[in-house]
């Protein structure tokens, strides 16, 4: 059996398993990027900062009984009962930490006087700083909850306070291993300046097992009015036992350290003596081992929080990053537009004026292929037309041949691929300059000429021509236009002037067939063998250059479905032709200049940013429901702002109206999103390995030839000697196209058969059976 057979018996064999896993490996991630986000949002972005000595609004206070308001700071709302402490005791509190900076420099002053002291933590900091509850208890003083995110309980919703003490106690908990019943609401101070609301939040809390700590002595060291200041409105008048607000954390709490130091020696000598809360007020216990179930439930929520925390800081510098690479590429591409338009502005060198060979290969292409061959014997420019029927079933090839028209030849062939089509084309071309079009696409009459003008230059071995869109009704078809004339119109300036052109489009583009030789003709290894074949150009040492001005029309897909099936098979060859040809990355010269400027562009901007964009679309969620919504409006404008700009400029180079620009903002809710899962698609496809097949686009036969149908013209006249000499090769190749030998045919009569590329798959091995 030889090689190729073999190749195509393997190939044969593989199964095209589809895909599925990976779909739900993306909704888990995206599902646990927007918990991560929730997560972030409530414990970070509801956190309620204000003070706790603020002044705040009060409620009626009808409904609070008067034991509870005349009673003791210490509560238990369920049986309506205070407590106070001791006579000449002081219960030292401390609200808002642990915090890094302030809590240890407090418990240093506490340990060094042999003082224990009641912590009341606010959960989201216990959660961020675990070891400094552990310390807290490990050294003796008591801890409480100040809820989870510092919330005013009796503004809060009856879910939202269950919510804020069950988290904060599972906080506590998970990084000490207790729990505990005591509670200070924040915002509250003494038993009578509680309202309504304030009273229904105690009573809620009270029916869940815990008893709320007020107080009686505000040192008011959240002014930071003074060391001296804090001491004296800490100091007691009497000798009732007393229970003193003070801060660990919400902001810089030096004068409380330092007022502390005085306070404690100062009233020690007067008599009294320092407690925790429970001590004060005679509870035999406080805090109880927690169960394994809140231990294990306390360490998860602790994991999750710090997980959140970092996973969403890396992502906040990557899409910084991001934001900052994509507005630097859209200046990059607009100044290479600018001097690209300049540089175009320069002939290439003298005319070319020799015969062009055009190769239309053609499956199932009746809805245009008149269309198509009537716009190129329109060109002006002399051509020969070769269809290529690589075995249409719809008449493709009998349709051709039914028009008779002069300088077309039609070439039927079994089903093989559409690389296989071309590399038929090639052998049978008699002309040293070919153009390949697709089935679907019209030229405009000048497309021929324009597009080898660069060919006068001698390094120049391909030319991308300016694919249009003809079909633009409707959003989708408008879209496309917008994406064919901003993305790859512009990028396609930015890659020529930075000599990496990666792409020739198959709808219109031209070869000097010297260099097609040199690499082996048309590879079908790839889905995408226009983009493999460019590849393959540069890196052979050949320049590949964009001429705006030879415009083709071609159909763009008119559903999502068949717009998905069209992209993902673009995105998969693409990936499939960038990892075949990674070696240029460490090549030289022009081989280098698409390794290391093309390939690292089209890796930067069409795969991993793409990844990426469902990161924006939660993020920018996030940023509505939890940040101001008018900063992230307003950035989403200025990058939307920033694409208008971009198609403005690109509408003008192409001579486009600019009408259709109007419905870019809703590309970013549809057409956007879908191109992003084409690429998530694609890559995962990539990743396990899986073979993709060809799937053609459905033709929809609104393709016209420019300036409407017309007859088509007869050819320009060419000098006899020529014309025989064109006689002669046609001949040829009509019978080399029989022919089953190996080689391809140099276009010159009499000179013998050339092989090709012995390194390169052999042409016409037939892989893919669709193409469109």
């Amino acid at each position: 059996m030889s090689n190729n057979r073999r190749r195509r018996g393997r190939r044969g064999t593989v199964r095209n398993v589809p895909l599925r896993t990976h779909w739900l490996l993306l909704t888990a991630l995206v599902a646990t990027l927007a918990a991560a986000l929730l997560i972030q949002g409530y414990t970070q972005h509801m956190f309620d900062g204000t003070a706790d000595g603020a002044p705040r609004a009060h409620g009626p206070a009808g409904g609070v009984p008067r034991q509870i308001s005349t009673g003791g700071p210490v509560i238990e709302s369920t049986a309506t009962r205070t407590a106070a402490p001791a006579a000449r005791t002081i219960a030292l509190t401390f609200d808002d930490g642990p915090d890094p900076v302030w809590t240890p420099k407090i418990l240093d002053v506490l340990k060094r006087h042999h003082v224990h002291a009641s912590f009341f933590t606010v959960g989201t900091q216990v959660a961020a700083h675990p070891e400094l509850a552990r310390r807290i208890v490990a050294e003796g003083h008591q801890i409480g909850l100040h809820t989870f995110t510092h919330t005013d309980l009796g503004e809060a919703p009856a879910w939202r306070r269950s919510l804020e003490l069950r988290e904060s106690q599972l906080a506590i908990a998970g990084a000490t291993g207790v729990t505990t019943p005591l509670l200070r609401p924040p915002y509250s101070s003494a038993g009578d300046a509680l309202d309504d609301a304030d009273w229904s939040a105690l009573v809620q809390a009270g029916r869940e097992g815990y008893l709320t700590v007020l107080t009686t002595q505000d040192s008011e060291d959240w002014r930071r009015p003074g060391v001296d200041r804090i001491v004296a409105n800490a100091t007691p008048e009497g000798a009732d036992g007393q229970i003193v607000l003070m801060h660990d954390a919400g902001g810089d709490r030096g004068q409380t350290v330092a007022a502390l130091d005085q306070l404690i020696p100062r009233l020690t000598s007067a008599g009294y003596r320092f407690a925790t809360v429970g001590e004060a007020v005679g509870l035999t216990t406080a805090e109880r081992p927690a169960t394994g179930t809140d231990h294990w439930q306390g360490l998860a929520l602790i994991t999750a929080l710090r997980t959140s925390d970092l996973l969403l800081r890396g992502l906040s510098w990557l899409l910084w990053a991001a934001g900052a690479i994509s507005v630097l590429r859209a200046v990059a591409v607009l100044v290479a537009a600018r001097r690209h338009v300049r540089m175009r502005r320069k002939p290439w060198g003298r005319p070319i004026t020799e015969e062009v060979s055009v190769i239309v290969p053609a499956y199932n292409e009746s809805a245009g292929i008149e269309a198509a061959v009537r716009s190129l014997l329109a060109s002006d420019h002399p051509v020969e037309i070769i269809v290529v029927d690589d075995g249409s079933t719809d008449g493709t090839a009998d349709l051709v041949e039914a028009l008779d028209l002069p300088g077309v030849r039609v070439i039927r062939q079994r089903n093989a691929g559409k690389p296989a089509a071309l590399n038929t084309g090639i052998a049978a071309a008699s002309c040293d300059l070919l153009v390949m079009v697709d089935g679907d696409t019209v030229f405009e009459p000048d497309a021929v000429r324009m597009i080898v003008q660069p060919f006068a230059h001698r390094r120049v071995g391909a030319v991308s021509g300016n694919a249009k869109v003809v079909n633009r009704g409707g959003l989708l078809g408008r879209w496309q236009h917008i994406e064919y004339v901003v993305g790859f119109n512009l990028d396609r300036r930015l890659f020529d002037l930075a000599e990496c052109m990666p792409t020739v489009p198959g709808a219109v583009g031209a070869f000097r067939r010297e260099a097609l030789l040199r690499v082996g003709g048309v590879s079908d290894i790839t889905l995408a063998e226009d983009t493999d074949l460019t590849m393959a150009l540069c890196r052979d040492g050949w320049r590949v250059v964009y001429e705006e001005r030879a415009k083709a029309w071609t159909e763009a897909p008119a559903s999502l479905g068949a717009l998905w099936k069209q992209r993902y098979r673009w995105c998969y060859g693409t990936l499939q032709a960038m990892w075949k040809h990674r070696g240029a990355l460490v090549q030289r010269g022009q081989a280098g200049k698409l390794g290391r400027r093309g390939l690292l562009y089209l890796l930067m901007f069409q795969v991993l940013l793409p990844l990426l964009a469902p990161v924006v679309d939660v993020f920018a969620v996030y940023g509505l429901i939890f940040l101001d919504p008018v900063r992230i409006v307003g950035l989403w404008g200025a990058f939307l702002l920033l694409q208008v700009l971009m198609g403005l400029y690109a509408f003008r180079l192409d001579k486009e109206r600019a009408g259709p620009l109007w419905s870019l903002p809703l590309q970013q809710f549809v057409h956007r999103q879908l191109m992003y899962l084409v690429v998530i698609q694609s890559v995962f496809t990539a990743i396990a390995g899986s073979r993709l097949r060809w799937q053609r686009m459905e033709r929809y036969g609104s393709l016209r030839v420019p300036g409407g149908a017309r007859p088509a013209p007869a050819r320009p006249p060419v000098p006899a000697g020529l014309e025989l000499a064109h006689a002669w090769t046609r001949e040829a190749h009509a019978a080399a196209a029989a022919d089953t030998g190996p080689g391809l045919h140099t276009g010159l009569p009499g000179t013998p058969w050339r092989a090709p590329n012995p390194a390169a798959p052999p042409l016409g091995d037939p892989v893919h059976r669709d193409f469109g």
